[in-house]
């Protein structure tokens, strides 16, 4: 997956967290085990856009640091 489509991924998966959030808090959520997932879905979409983050910072600075 390509930065871009990363970030419209997690872009979207926000959106789905707040709209999960806010069926719950109002009581129209049946699935509360969905929010869960979701939270974890976009946990991990973040953890990967963090590694490339880091690994191109990594690649720009040479190995120094």
């Amino acid at each position: 997956m390509e930065g871009p489509e990363l970030d419209k991924q997690i872009a979207e998966l926000r959106k789905e967290v707040f709209g999960l959030r806010f069926a719950n808090a109002t009581g129209e959520l049946d699935d509360t085990a969905g929010l869960g997932r979701a939270r974890r879905d976009l946990a991990r979409a973040l953890t990967v856009a963090r590694e490339r983050e880091l690994t191109s910072a990594g690649h720009d600075q040479g190995g120094q640091g």
